[in-house]
């Protein structure tokens, strides 16, 4: 899990939110991944989906059976649905998300019989520093956002303000 949460502090220098992962296979990592999500413009790059793919593409076979899956945070449907697809055995989960987590919170995908693969899973691994990288990291989110609204409603009272003094400074209708 230790080298899950160097890959969420990969993710929390980008800016993006603090998620890591990596896959093991024989005691060796052959996937590792973090959330890029807005980095990349793309919904589909989550931590668990770069290191399945990673992990693919090295092993040589799409079938992960025999690999172990370490994540920050517990995975959402995609992710889950990608795990069970990948045939991994094992997912250890730092910290459980209980806003959109499918192995557990909302829904348990992981362990849905419907399915023809269920994947054992060890749920709080040291879970307290992953949810705490988490929500430091949405504090100062929280923070930035409400320093931004601040100063777009100072501006906005300046510009108010300066229309008062000196009328509208649009040019409409100038040529």
């Amino acid at each position: 899990m230790k080298k899950a949460l160097v890959q969420a502090k990969h993710a929390l220098e980008l800016g993006e939110v603090p998620i890591g992962c990596v896959i093991v296979c024989g005691g060796k990592v052959v996937g590792r991944g973090y959330n890029r999500r807005n980095t990349k413009k793309t919904t589909l790059a989550h931590a668990e989906i770069t290191a399945i793919d990673q992990a693919s593409r090295r092993l040589g076979d799409w079938r992960l059976e025999g690999c172990t899956m370490y994540v920050t945070l517990e995975p959402c449907q995609m992710c889950s649905g990608a795990i069970v697809q990948s045939r991994i055995d094992r997912v250890v989960i730092g910290a459980m998300n209980p806003k959109a987590g499918c192995a557990g919170s909302i829904l348990d995908i992981l362990h849905m019989k419907e399915f023809n693969h269920q994947v054992e899973t060890t749920i709080g691994v040291c879970g307290e520093e992953c949810s705490d990288i988490l929500q430091v990291f949405f504090k100062d989110l929280r923070e930035r956002n409400r320093a931004e609204k601040a100063a777009k409603r100072a501006q906005a009272e300046e510009d108010a303000l300066r229309d008062l003094v000196t009328g509208p400074s649009d040019n409409k209708g100038a040529k």
